[in-house]
């Protein structure tokens, strides 16, 4: 069955690149589909319009759209992470050619937006006990990449160091 709501992601030229690239990061992922302009139409004909690609099964369309608009972190994609060797790996991947941001955010090579996140930050914010809660929240706030194992030991009163 074919998913209904899809991503469309709006890349200046480089859609190929770009797919390419999330491919080889991301397990279980695949290039679906290329489609190139026809004669008559926004972009050269010929030339690579969409890449249909998806991401551990979630379907994204790319276009190479121009460059009348860029990628903001008003929109990301959240990562959820099973362990902390996971969350390094696709930090590492992602911020490559990138920038780091606060709490877990980034910015990736093509300017698009991720959260990379452990499991288990539920449990840590939406612990019944405020302090215990709000220990934590401050320990993230002195993070780029976050460490599921320090923000634990600073809900339960341990200093982030």
């Amino acid at each position: 069955m074919r998913l209904r709501i899809s991503p469309n992601l709006w890349f200046d030229g480089n859609v190929e690149e770009a797919a390419a690239f999330y491919t080889s990061v991301f397990d279980n992922s695949k290039i679906l589909r290329t489609t190139h302009y026809p004669p008559n139409s926004p972009g050269p004909e010929g030339a690579v319009m969409t890449v249909e690609f998806e991401l551990d099964g979630q379907r994204f369309v790319g276009i190479n759209g121009g460059p009348q608009f860029t990628f903001s972190e008003a929109v990301s994609f959240e990562i959820t992470c099973r362990d902390q060797a996971e969350v390094d790996r696709y930090w590492a991947a992602l911020t490559d050619g990138g920038e780091e941001g606060p709490c877990g955010w980034l910015k990736d090579r093509y300017g698009l937006s991720w959260q990379v996140v452990p499991e288990g930050m539920d449990e840590v914010f939406a612990h019944p006990d405020k302090e215990r809660a709000s220990r934590a929240m401050q320990a993230m706030l002195t993070m780029k990449k976050l460490d599921i194992a320090a923000l634990r030991e600073a809900a339960g009163g341990v200093p982030a160091a």
